[in-house]
């Protein structure tokens, strides 16, 4: 943002007014800043300082109030020059440690587990709204196929993907099919396709299985059906939320419109995910768009936070959605800590 650089005087009450705004989410005056903080300069000097900040679009007078609020602009400059970055404190550590790690010490539970898990944590410790995105699967590494006949013309294909993720479709067959003939084909797709990327096999699968004895009927259907047997899951289906209960009851959102408006958006999983995925590039630890920065008119009045977590070469977000008004330093120690634990759990079960 071209702008010139505030002085240190300007950056300590831009600072104060938005603290201040994210606890009491109500305009904050001069006078407040001067009674509440020592900041070692007079009422007046910091009425001029807050003229100037608003002259420059860094903070707003709302309607006749005689305080002002954060502007889109003033939240940016604070996120990229003035907030700092702390560690979790032990308290929040131990939470959700005990909470993500339950899943992965008994290894009983799937991927679905430990991220349904995650954007519970997530919600409950940031006391917003959470979304996990499972990790998009084009370079994750395939391990194992099983074909389960439920009906003679009828099966499940289950693919299992680097560590706990599993993918499963049901396809129905114009050709009846024998156990002995599901077995053999099985046998030669584990042989030739385990160890590639899903991305390979689906450029690959006609030449891996072009000489191989196996029915053909069957092989030939797999071969067609690879662009979706091997393909990404839409991203709805990877789409995980929770703490709609926090946000709706933030001051911002109380008008029955904005709970509309609001409620529309979330269930629009599409949309949802977008919003998150598209947060920013991937390979960034921590992402911040504020207000109209962000792709969908829905979350103008939203900040998103995201980051994102990696289970080898795959790569899966997490996104915290607030209002502007948010605890912003504290958002990022929660999503740095969730990422680093989420990559951790996900990568250490094979």
């Amino acid at each position: 943002m071209d702008s010139r650089e505030l002085n240190v005087r300007e950056r300590q009450v831009l600072g104060i007014i938005i603290q201040a705004y994210v606890v009491t989410a109500a305009p904050v005056g001069s006078r407040y800043i001067a009674r509440n903080y020592k900041l070692g300069f007079s009422d007046a000097t910091i009425r001029n300082v807050m003229a100037e900040l608003e002259d420059e679009g860094y903070i707003s007078q709302p309607h006749t109030s005689a305080g002002r609020i954060p502007t889109d602009k003033g939240y940016r400059y604070y996120v990229d020059l003035i907030m700092t970055f702390q560690c979790l404190d032990e308290r929040e550590k131990k939470r959700m440690e005990a909470n993500i790690g339950q899943i992965s010490i008994d290894r009983k539970g799937t991927s679905s587990d430990v991220l349904l898990s995650a954007v519970k944590v997530l919600g409950t410790i940031s006391r917003q709204l959470s979304v996990v995105l499972s990790p998009t699967l084009s370079n994750a590494i395939f391990e194992k196929l099983d074909l389960v006949l439920l009906s003679s013309t009828r099966m499940m294909v289950i693919l299992s993907i680097q560590s706990l993720f599993v993918k499963t479709i049901v396809m129905e067959l114009d050709f009846e099919l024998s156990r002995q003939t599901v077995n053999e084909v099985v046998e030669v797709l584990n042989q030739r396709l385990s160890g590639l990327t899903l991305a390979e096999i689906r450029r690959s699968i006609t030449r891996r299985l072009s000489d191989c004895n196996c029915d053909s009927a069957l092989k030939n259907l797999i071969v067609r059906s690879a662009g979706t047997l091997f393909d990404e899951s839409p991203v709805f289906e990877r789409l995980y939320i929770s703490g709609t209960e926090y946000i709706v009851d933030q001051p911002e959102f109380k008008e029955p419109e904005k709970v509309r408006e609001l409620i529309t958006m979330i269930e629009d999983k599409f949309s949802m995910a977008k919003l998150v995925e598209n947060n920013g590039p991937s390979r960034m630890d921590i992402t911040i768009t504020i207000g109209k920065e962000n792709c969908e008119r829905q979350a103008e009045d939203l900040t998103i936070v995201s980051a994102p977590y990696y289970v080898g070469n795959m790569v899966g977000k997490l996104g915290i959605l607030g209002p502007k008004r948010m605890d912003y330093e504290h958002a990022v120690r929660v999503l740095n800590y969730m990422a680093d634990s989420l990559s951790t759990t996900l990568s250490s079960v094979n």
